[in-house]
């Protein structure tokens, strides 16, 4: 059964949503796995294709676009569609999304990162409700601001 982790950033994150994505995509591509991240809409997907490659200056996260020709041998992919890029392993999904997208269950790992603010609090309750009504278990972690 996928396993659900919540991580949840303090009140004055600011930008700590984007960079605690980067933070967990290295690690978990450093562990070997690959990784979907769920951008909910092109736009956002393409917003963090910029963000993966501007990150840090020293380190490099090896990632593509759904659809790209390289994507079966890209560890790192990011994609904003309705349904699970056929690409992707089954490893770990990232979801930036509201809701919830149907394909999470063929994810090993499901992570999701709420934002301090109160509308991202919300959305996320909301989630966490989806995920605990349909019997998965569900891990919370309070990582507030500092992640990088």
């Amino acid at each position: 059964m996928t396993r659900v982790d919540f991580y949840i950033l303090g009140a004055n994150a600011g930008q700590g949503r984007e960079q605690l994505l980067c933070t967990l995509a290295g690690k978990a591509w450093r562990k070997g796995h690959r990784v979907y991240i769920h951008a909910g809409s092109g736009d956002r997907a393409q917003s963090i294709d910029e963000l993966l490659w501007t990150w840090r200056d020293i380190s490099f996260l090896p990632h593509t676009r759904v659809g790209d020709p390289l994507a079966a041998e890209t560890p790192i992919l990011v994609g904003g569609g309705e349904s699970a890029p056929g690409e992707s392993g089954d490893d770990v999904m990232i979801n930036l999304a509201h809701p919830v997208p149907p394909f999470f269950s063929r994810y090993e790992r499901v992570v999701e990162i709420v934002g301090g603010d109160a509308a991202a609090r919300n959305e996320a309750r909301e989630r966490y409700r989806f995920y605990r009504d349909r019997g998965y278990t569900l891990n919370t972690h309070d990582v507030g601001t500092d992640h990088g």
